[in-house]
């Protein structure tokens, strides 16, 4: 429908592929964008309902994902996002789940929202809890799009926007061999030259060719029309 490729279509004849994204959402931001890169993915798109009472989530449905993700990935436990044996998002979730990146989209920017005149802002009207993590910054994502009530949030993945000093180190000493380019190289290269000169001969010569035997539109004409009788 948006002409985009999905990564997870609720396929699951790919297991370590499912795992794969189970385990981006289920890191944290830092671990999750070396996956999403890797993923070459441009987006994340989230199901949030603690807005619009929607109890089909991805925050219900989070532990599923996790589960898969452990079955691949052993550094992946599920016992770590609950909290003395309950799964929470309230001020008692654990912090491996509040660090998730799943947790980290789908309340971004939640913690300043009322959804009910009778209860705090970051009310999450289907868990019927005040979230426990009201305020953060993305550092890999930003948000690019959200629904009137939330329900569909999308997030882009942000581009590398420098350089650590280890490619730049690369970057100096890939220059460096350049400049000192052997002998061996050089003729290789002056090789290279003439064969691309030739190959630029042999077109010019061959379009001189086409266009001496070329009929003009104006030919063309003159061969249509018919006889005057």
């Amino acid at each position: 429908m948006s002409n985009r490729t999905v990564l997870v279509d609720n396929n699951t004849w790919n297991n370590t592929h499912i795992a794969t994204v189970g385990r981006a959402l289920a890191s944290t931001e830092e671990e999750s964008i070396k996956i999403a890169r890797q993923l070459d993915a441009n987006y994340v798109l989230v199901i949030f309902g603690g807005m619009s009472n929607y109890s089909g989530d991805d925050i219900s449905k989070f532990l599923w994902m996790v589960r898969i993700a452990a079955g691949v990935f052993p550094q992946i436990k599920e016992q770590n996002y609950y909290n003395k044996g309950h799964y929470r998002v309230d001020k008692d979730a654990s912090e491996t789940m509040r660090n998730s990146l799943m947790y980290r989209l789908c309340y971004y920017r939640f913690g300043e929202v009322h959804t009910s005149h009778k209860e705090p802002t970051g009310y999450d009207s289907v868990r019927k809890c005040e979230i426990g993590l009201k305020k953060w910054d993305l550092k890999y994502y930003r948000e690019a799009y959200s629904s009137s009530r939330w329900l569909v949030r999308i997030f882009e993945v942000l581009p590398h926007t420098n350089r650590d000093a280890k490619m730049e180190g690369r970057k100096a000493r890939a220059l460096a061999t350049t400049a000192s380019t052997s002998g061996k190289d050089k003729v290789m290269k002056k090789d290279l030259n003439e064969v691309e000169e030739r190959i630029q001969a042999y077109a010019k010569k061959n379009n001189e060719a086409e266009h001496r035997d070329a009929t003009t539109k104006g030919e063309f004409g003159v061969m249509g029309k018919r006889p005057t009788i």
